[in-house]
């Protein structure tokens, strides 16, 4: 199997692995890899009165650091234009709006270890 080809069904498998992990903790999946013009996101999702935009990274090992590692600032400037794309979409912004992180280190022959950081950033 090729590298990317790898790397690919590591993302699609953190990201199963992670919806599992998130409804089990209460979080209501609202959107599952919602496309944008521009990009797209991983998760939006309920929890308490809050709308959620999450962003799931896996990996195999830590080689190259902890999945969460990944979310650069790039990336999250990525997801803030995202995320207002989404509401603007939506048409309704009366609540509260927060970015979540979901690492999953899926090392081969152990449990997936899951990390959960609420309020990733602004």
């Amino acid at each position: 199997m090729s590298q990317k080809k790898y790397n690919h069904v590591t993302g699609k498998t953190g990201e199963q692995l992670g919806i599992e992990y998130l409804k089990e903790r209460g979080y209501q999946i609202v959107g599952h890899n919602v496309r944008a013009p521009f990009g797209e996101i991983d998760l939006v999702a309920r929890e308490g009165n809050a709308l959620v935009f999450i962003e799931i990274k896996a990996r195999r090992s830590l080689a190259f650091g902890r999945p969460e590692e990944a979310v650069t600032l790039q990336k999250r400037k990525q997801l803030e234009r995202l995320a207002s794309w989404y509401l603007m979409k939506l048409g309704d912004d009366n609540f509260p709006v927060r970015f979540d992180v979901l690492s999953v280190l899926l090392a081969p022959g152990e449990l997936p270890e899951f990390r959960l950081i609420q309020g990733a950033f602004d």
